[in-house]
């Protein structure tokens, strides 16, 4: 069942990235394109219900910061995620990454007493697992110390269980721009360099979630994936949505591999002239593979699968023989699929994750500005309150990020 529904979903993939041709998938495509009216008229009436006031946005008593994109997937926001919590709680804000935990399984007897909400880490030891936490939850709680992650549908209930129970001052929303039900001060917007408005379609005919005006909602907009090259042109674009949003570039810097068997850390120097696998499990394989490329590596084979697939022992086992036959040296994987990997014992070839880190190319200084606002002493505030996410408490940034 889970190969069917995989397979499904990566069919669906191709379609609405244009890779099928043919009669079925054109005809396909054009329904999609009919539903994705209907989805336009739901995503701005359920904006606008939350500017009149008509749906209720929750205060939960502390600062929260929402990190999210306009479009499906693939603009590397874990990272973004990883930087920003790791800068707070560095200049002592307890700080707790709210997630949803996508395509995670939910146990009996997980959830903390008296709420729905699971955590992942108080800020030390692993309490849950990938599969129960979500791959992306228990990335950032292993490489976070110091830093609660919750996870459950119910952001407004993991945000109340980390301030009340964990005794959290500062919330970083996961995948947010979205989940309108909770109050931020700030919205970082990531928008991918390489397809920065997806296929310029919603869903689901297309990659959008939102249309793209709604980048008004944004504070501080991050274009990720820079290479340095000249983004004039799309900063121009993005100044007709949002005129006064900072705009930071940055890009995924590759920092080390590391062995997922015993955990070793090799550098990345050795990549050069490498003859390797590459395996993946995201939104964006290509990326992935053109990155190792450009690191020196000479891939030998490829193989993705549907965005969060878990893989089984077998289709490891299968790929490793694939690759000791073509007598490459190792097999490459990102640091998401990593954590969705079984451990296997006698294998054929080394497997190896790559570690990346974001680095801001230009527009440190407005990083830094958000980063010295959100540790500086917080504004009192009333939890609870039934109100629209307009940041009218916030006077500094209301303007900017009025929803």
């Amino acid at each position: 069942m889970r190969r069917l529904l995989d397979s499904l979903e990566q069919f669906a993939v191709d379609v609405i990235l244009g890779r099928r041709a043919g009669k079925r998938a054109g005809a396909l495509r054009a329904l999609l394109l009919l539903l994705s009216f209907l989805y336009r008229g739901i995503v701005l009436s359920r904006v606008s219900f939350f500017r009149s006031n008509i749906f209720r946005s929750h205060r939960i008593g502390c600062p929260v910061v929402s990190v999210g994109n306009l479009t499906v997937g693939g603009t590397g926001k874990t990272p973004v995620v990883e930087k920003l919590a790791r800068d707070l709680a560095g200049r002592g804000r307890k700080v707790a990454i709210l997630s949803r935990g996508y395509k995670s399984v939910k146990r009996r007897g997980q959830a903390a007493a008296g709420t729905s909400a699971r955590v992942v880490t108080e800020g030390g030891a692993l309490l849950l697992d990938s599969k129960a936490a979500g791959d992306e939850p228990f990335m950032l709680a292993k490489n976070l110390r110091g830093v609660a992650v919750v996870v459950d549908k119910d952001r407004v209930e993991c945000g109340r269980h980390a301030v009340n129970r964990l005794g959290s001052d500062l919330l970083i929303l996961d995948d947010g721009l979205q989940y309108l039900k909770l109050h931020r001060r700030h919205d970082i917007v990531l928008i991918d360099r390489e397809a920065p408005f997806g296929n310029e379609y919603l869903l689901p005919r297309g990659t959008l979630r939102e249309p793209p005006p709604q980048l008004r909602r944004a504070t501080h907009i991050l274009i990720t994936k820079c290479d340095g090259s000249d983004l004039s042109a799309l900063h121009e674009r993005i100044r007709k949505y949002n005129r006064t949003a900072p705009i930071i570039e940055c890009r995924h810097r590759p920092v080390e591999l590391q062995d997922l068997s015993n955990g070793d850390i090799i550098p990345l120097e050795s990549l050069q002239g490498l003859r390797a696998g590459a395996l993946s499990a995201i939104a964006s394989p290509e990326s992935f593979e053109q990155g190792l490329r450009r690191l020196g590596v000479q891939l030998e084979l490829t193989q993705s699968f549907a965005d969060h697939h878990r893989y089984s022992r077998r289709e490891i086992d299968r790929f490793l023989k694939r690759c000791a036959r073509r007598g490459v040296s190792c097999v490459l994987t990102t640091e998401k699929d990593a954590v969705r990997m079984p451990r296997l014992l006698n294998q054929e070839l080394p497997i190896r994750y790559l570690r990346i880190e974001i680095e801001i190319l230009k527009g440190q200084e407005h990083w830094e500005r958000m980063i010295a606002g959100l540790i500086a002493p917080p504004h009192p505030v009333i939890a609870d309150l039934e109100t629209s996410p307009d940041r009218s408490e916030l006077p500094s940034c209301a303007s900017a990020a009025a929803i």
